[in-house]
């Protein structure tokens, strides 16, 4: 490279000369090293804030175009981001990539070491919150005018290790040294009130709400730009820091109370110190709840700012807003949006709720009744007092209609309100996310009529027009051409690159199923991936896995309707063969398994325990470990995911039918060319749909057999029944997995018989043995496998999330594309100052 500064001004070219002038630049004066005293951390930064430098010109021209064109946004309200690493992402989506990599090795670094230094944002904890990345993805990518808005947490769910076989927990200090992706906005900040009580007075014939003698906390702003593939659009996720109104008390620190005297600030921050703290204890959830409203305050204070500055009538609202709330995690938006419009702007009750109902959508993320948040009454009340209020009063005008709609059913009335009766009463969230939006979605075609039928039908028959789906999707981009590159490149190569912007154009891929050759290329790039893997798990965690053997693979959150325990009933049957010399034609299969459990999940942690302790013995029989491994990867996150998915051969997709909403990892490993085995449930329906149910291993029982069955199921019939299952379900309690541990698994055991297996894990045992012979079978011909695994690709492109964001845009949201001139605008800095 010559020792020329480029012509381009070096914080804006996109050529090799000027990425590489502006990493020099960052590492000397930025961070103060020089390639002598810098590390590779160091090195990473200064990369990272070259990049986010061709990023900023752009972002504030995606600002100020949507301004000027007095565009719709949708803000997209979510507790979790689940981001990952940005590095690779925005440099793919900007079309950096050859440029960085070329101007990396001039200067004698590796594009793909630097990148691994990067820390995974530690803003969410499983599918709600990747699903939120993916969304932010595809609305900048479709040039969608939009924010979004969360929690900066400084410690994310958890950084997890395994000690003895159990889950421990570490705190996830992802912000430890620093994160150059983000910019601190110290001008904006929200204060937010909790406590107190409300005073109300009587002027000109109106009553008026004060909400006085709170305690105030700020929030701050810190952005992060969201760049579309191709860099024309740059939105902007924006996260809260809670700060204390008051740094400290300086009467009691002159007085020697030190500790009192920072209290207050150590309270404040404590809002935004972790993701989800263990809410099992009454402060657990009141911390929890405080979250919740300082998010909402925040983000509604902020979109309330912006519409003023437009100088629009309140009528206008949701002209300009379309708000949607992931989860009921942002439901208090309801109550929060009618006390800014009627006690801080002085509109009526009526006007007020018209707006609200127009503006906020809602998405609904689960099929059990126990995981719809409710929150205390004296909680509420305690902490918003003016908020429990406003919810009285919308579940007393919302109560009227249904007793009008439905007169004389008291019983309707009582299982429709808002709020719970009971020994302490509760506000049930998921009520007033309903009742307080235009738009309630399901995230798979079999959840929303389950949303319908069985979750909520009276709200269903009362809102019908309210009710659609909205099946989830993930991002090509991140999951396919980020993660995949082999892949990737062997697709384009025979197709385009037209996919990576629509989906559907995997299509073409289908008549490639029938060429010899191209399903030889697709089996190296496969190959290749899981050595890959292999590589990466052997370095990392000391792993022995063979490259040979089937990757049979099920990452996700752990949790008892996710049926690890299923997958593991079925290891120790596997293992009971082989111990009788059933190995003839046997082909070595790796299990592999992620995911976190909750902190306060026991169950769920004891489960990781038992896997563990199943893949001590199996991994150290010299017998069964030349056909059988099994593996528990610690510390489950989105950089892990990318490396895991190319791998896959198997994609486990076994909740129980009628639990899984949707799911996402079944759309990751089907574009990556894995075979669901799984139930019908979630989206696993669609992508079979899509598929066929030919291309893919299907099992147990429909939603609605479960329904049917629950009534009269007996774990113990089925137990008796199979002779096989019995000496599995024997084995695993007997003390073989647990010798020097006596005991430890008899919860799961009671789990089983003495609670009923509510799972129905022995009800679908049998069914799941036959398709993993199934997958056997089939592995046998691999010429057949790779034909289905590249049919699995050429039929995902459903589930990109752009097409859901299309269908949220037209049907929920009504926001249209608002395109970014890509220009490249002379750079006069001073100019821009004095301006």
């Amino acid at each position: 490279m010559e020792n020329n500064r480029p012509s381009i001004p070096t914080r804006q070219g996109h050529d090799t000369e000027s990425i590489a002038w502006g990493y020099a630049e960052h590492l000397k004066f930025t961070l103060g090293v020089d390639r002598y005293s810098s590390s590779n951390y160091d090195r990473y930064m200064a990369l990272a804030l070259t990049v986010r430098d061709r990023l900023m010109n752009q972002w504030m021209k995606t600002q100020q175009t949507h301004y000027k064109q007095k565009v719709k946004r949708v803000y997209y309200l979510s507790l979790e981001f689940l981001i990952g690493r940005s590095m690779g992402n925005n440099v793919i989506n900007m079309h950096l990539q050859p440029a960085v990599e070329e101007a990396l090795s001039e200067l004698g670094y590796s594009w793909e070491e630097l990148r691994e230094e990067e820390i995974d944002a530690g803003l969410g904890n499983g599918g709600l919150g990747r699903l939120a990345a993916c969304f932010l993805d595809s609305l900048a990518t479709l040039n969608l005018p939009s924010f979004g808005y969360g929690l900066r947490y400084d410690f994310g769910i958890f950084r997890q290790q395994i000690e003895n076989g159990w889950q421990v927990e570490q705190p996830d200090d992802w912000l430890r040294r620093g994160n150059p992706w983000e910019i601190e906005r110290p001008d904006i900040v929200v204060p937010v009130h909790f406590g107190g009580r409300v005073d109300t007075i009587v002027e000109r014939g109106r009553r008026k709400y004060h909400w006085v003698d709170t305690t105030p906390v700020l929030g701050i702003a810190f952005d992060t730009p969201i760049v579309g593939f191709g860099g024309e659009t740059v939105n902007t996720l924006r996260l809260w820091s809670a700060r204390a109104a008051e740094e400290f008390d300086f009467s009691e620190f002159n007085e020697g109370d030190y500790v009192e005297a920072v209290a207050a600030k150590v309270s404040a921050e404590n809002l935004t110190k972790v993701l989800y703290p263990n809410d099992k204890l009454y402060l657990g959830k009141e911390l929890r709840l405080k979250q919740q409203y300082l998010f909402v305050a925040c983000s509604l204070a902020d979109i309330v700012r912006r519409f003023k500055k437009g100088g629009h009538s309140w009528r206008e609202f949701p002209d300009y807003a379309a708000i949607q709330l992931n989860d009921t995690h942002p439901s208090l938006a309801v109550p929060e949006l009618m006390r800014i419009l009627i006690d801080e702007n002085q509109l009526d009750w009526d006007t007020a709720w018209d707006i609200t109902i127009k503006s906020l959508g809602y998405t609904n993320h689960t099929l059990m009744p126990e995981a719809l948040e409710k929150w205390p009454v004296p909680m509420l009340e305690k902490l918003l007092p003016r908020h429990l209020q406003i919810i009285y009063d919308i579940n007393h005008h919302f109560l009227q209609r249904v007793s009008i709609a439905f007169p004389g059913d008291m019983q309707r009335l009582n299982r429709m309100s808002i709020v719970e009766e009971g020994d302490t009463k509760q506000i049930r969230m998921a009520h007033l996310s309903i009742v307080g939006t235009h738009s309630t979605n399901g995230v798979a075609a079999l959840h929303t009529d389950l949303l319908r039928s069985r979750v909520v039908p009276e709200f269903a028959e009362l809102y019908p027009e309210r009710f659609n789906n909205k099946t989830n999707g993930i991002t090509q981009r991140r999951w396919l051409l980020k993660s995949n590159p082999a892949l990737s490149s062997l697709i384009t190569e025979h197709i385009g690159e037209d996919w990576i912007t629509d989906m559907t154009r995997l299509k073409k891929l289908a008549p490639l199923a029938e060429d010899a050759a191209f399903r030889k290329r697709f089996e190296e790039v496969k190959q290749e991936a899981k050595e890959r893997l292999a590589e990466v798990l052997a370095a990392d965690h000391g792993f022995v896995i063979n490259p040979g053997s089937i990757y049979d693979v099920q990452i996700k959150r752990i949790h008892e309707y996710k049926r690890q325990l299923l997958n593991a009933l079925h290891i120790v049957m596997l293992y009971n063969r082989i111990r009788k010399g059933e190995t003839k034609n046997l082909i070595p299969r790796t299990f592999l398994f992620a995911g976190k459990a909750a902190p306060g999940y026991q169950l769920a942690k004891l489960i990781i325990k038992l896997i563990n302790n199943i893949s001590v013995v199996v991994n150290g029989d010299p017998v069964a470990s030349r056909y059988l491994r099994v593996y528990f990867i610690p510390n489950y996150r989105v950089s892990l995911a990318e490396k895991i998915f190319p791998a896959a051969e198997v994609s486990e997709q076994i909740s129980t039918a009628g639990t899984e909403a949707s799911g996402t990892g079944n759309m990751k490993f089907m574009c990556n060319g894995a075979l669901t085995l799984g139930t019908l449930d979630g989206a696993n329906i669609e992508i079979i749909d899509e598929v066929g149910r030919e291309n893919a291993f299907i099992f147990g029982l429909t939603a609605e057999e479960v329904a049917d069955l629950r009534p009269r199921y007996s774990p113990f019939d089925l137990y008796n029944g199979d002779k096989e299952i019995k000496a599995a379900v024997d084995l695993l309690f007997s003390g073989n997995f647990n010798f020097s541990e006596p005991g430890i698994f008899e919860p799961l055991r009671r789990a089983l018989f003495d609670q009923g297996d509510f799972y129905m894990h022995l009800a679908d045992l049998r069914s799941y043995a036959d398709a993993q012979k199934q997958v056997q079978e089939l592995y046998r011909n691999r010429d057949d496998w790779n034909r289905k695994a590249i049919l699995n690709i050429a039929h995902s492109g459903n589930f990109s999330s752009d097409r859901t964001i299309r269908q949220y845009a037209e049907d929920i949201w009504n926001v249209q594309p608002c395109p970014v001139d890509t220009e490249h605008d002379p750079i006069n800095t001073l100019e821009e100052a004095r301006k």
